[in-house]
C-alpha cells in the first residue's frame, strides 16, 4: 500500500508563516509530479502549486511570492513554505503525487487524508 501523511497544519495569524509537510511511503517504484492543492468550504478543490521530479515549479496566481515549494525525492517528501498569510487562504490543504507503484506499470494518482489550515486573528 502506499500513503500519503500530511503535517504542519493549524492556526495561525494573518501574516504569519506555516510550513506543511507530505511524506510518501509504501511500495514506491517511481514518483512523478507531487504538490499541494486546496480546498474551501462550498468551493472546489484548487491546484496551489506542484514540483516536478526535476524540480519546475507551478504555483497559483493567488500564491506566488508567497508560497514556496519543494521536496526531497530520497525522503520522498514534499514541502509546502507558506509566508504571509491571508485569511482565504484558509482551506483544508491536500497532498498529491503522481506515483507508480512497485511491481506496476502505470503512473497514478494518490491523496493525502488533508491538513486544516485556518487564518484567523
Amino acid at each position: 500500500q502506499v500513503q500519503l501523511v500530511e503535517s504542519g497544519g493549524g492556526l495561525v495569524q494573518p501574516g504569519g508563516s506555516l510550513r506543511l509537510s507530505c511524506a510518501a511511503s509504501g511500495s514506491i517504484l517511481s514518483m512523478n509530479t507531487m504538490g499541494w492543492y486546496r480546498q474551501a468550504p462550498g468551493k472546489q478543490r484548487e491546484l496551489v502549486a506542484d514540483i516536478s521530479r526535476g524540480g519546475s515549479t507551478n504555483y497559483a496566481d493567488s500564491v506566488k511570492g508567497r508560497f514556496t515549494i519543494s521536496r526531497d525525492n530520497a525522503k520522498k517528501t514534499v514541502y509546502l513554505q507558506m509566508n504571509s498569510l491571508k485569511p482565504e487562504d484558509t482551506a483544508v490543504y491536500f497532498c498529491h503525487c503522481v506515483l507508480v507503484k512497485v511491481g506496476g506499470s502505470v503512473w497514478d494518482d494518490y491523496w493525502g487524508q488533508g491538513t486544516q489550515v485556518t487564518v484567523s486573528s
